[in-house]
């Protein structure tokens, strides 16, 4: 049996797997992670090479046992309490909602789900590849194409791992892609290209993995920020900006405008009506650095959003 390296951590506060995690997992089929209210299964590429992880959390308030695999074993054990929120300060929410600084529902929620932490895990070229299939399609056509890339250009997660567990192709392995490969993952061109052009900033953009949001890259163009570095892909714009760094850097305040339900939502449930991308981020404001803490709690708050005028259907990209 493969010789695996564990750990005990105790993030000294509550943590939930499921609302901590669940962020990182594209659909129930997704073959980078299995995850339930106790374990967490994940497999990625490390700078040491492919790590399994698994995360054993009995309940939200015990210690959490962890086991990695492979040559990035050390690596993934090292930064794994990221994952459950060492780098995620709500101190000064939490002061805000003592002084009443926050709408009546964020704060009863977060008292509702104080287990609801941002997870950290440094895989920028990962989670902006899996933002752009998402880009103006509906989520069952972008985990198709998520689970397609992997299952045909990703490789199994070394351990003993729950069968179908597999990493995301590494840079390289995804500029192999020819057209009719992106055709068969059911993407379009223009997602097909922006792929592309990420591809070839991959490694560039890995400096800011260990680093905090808004480090400042030496030598780069200014202002020389890792959201700024993604700016300058064509096609990567703040909805994928945002979608990539509150999964890789915990971004608790990049909010992902321009998706197609998160304005109407935030607008129902702070004002009863439907609003614009511009209203919401006039209505977010006030809650600077804290707007995208303020949007997990309106998801969490048990609140629904209306729905108005015909479903968005997938579409057939594989002649195109």
């Amino acid at each position: 049996m493969e010789k695996s390296l564990s750990v005990q951590y105790d993030p000294k506060r509550p943590v939930s797997l499921l609302k901590t995690l669940g962020i990182l997992r594209r659909g129930l089929g997704d073959p980078t992670i299995r995850l339930s209210a106790t374990d967490a299964w994940l497999a990625f590429a490390t700078p040491l090479g492919d790590a399994s992880l698994h995360l054993h959390k009995p309940s939200t308030s015990s210690p959490a046992a962890l086991q990695a695999w492979g040559p990035g074993a050390q690596w993934a054990l090292e930064s794994a309490p990221n994952l459950l929120g060492a780098l995620d300060d709500w101190s000064d929410f939490d002061q805000g909602i003592k002084e009443g600084r926050f709408p009546q529902i964020v704060a009863r929620t977060r008292l509702e789900h104080p287990d609801a932490v941002l997870p950290t895990t440094g895989r920028i070229f990962e989670h902006a590849a899996g933002a752009i299939l998402e880009q103006r399609v509906t989520g069952i056509e972008a985990n198709h194409a998520w689970r397609w890339i992997i299952r045909h250009l990703g490789h199994r997660a070394p351990g003993p791992v729950p069968e179908g567990l597999m990493i995301f192709p590494e840079p390289h392995r995804l500029a192999s892609m020819k057209r009719w490969d992106w055709q068969k993952a059911r993407v379009e061109a223009q997602r097909a290209n922006t792929m592309g052009r990420l591809v070839q900033v991959a490694h560039s953009l890995q400096w800011w993995a260990g680093q905090p949001i808004d480090q400042v890259k030496p030598a780069a163009m200014p202002p020389g920020t890792l959201a700024a570095a993604l700016a300058s892909v064509p096609g990567i714009g703040p909805w994928t900006i945002a979608e990539t760094l509150q999964r890789s850097h915990g971004a608790g305040d990049f909010i992902s405008v321009g998706d197609y339900h998160l304005a109407d939502f935030v607008g129902q449930v702070l004002t009863g009506k439907r609003i614009s991308d511009s209203q919401m981020l006039e209505l977010l404001a006030p809650y600077a650095p804290h707007r995208q803490r303020v949007v997990r709690m309106l998801m969490l708050s048990g609140q629904k959003k209306q729905s108005f005028g015909p479903r968005y259907a997938p579409l057939d990209h594989r002649r195109r």
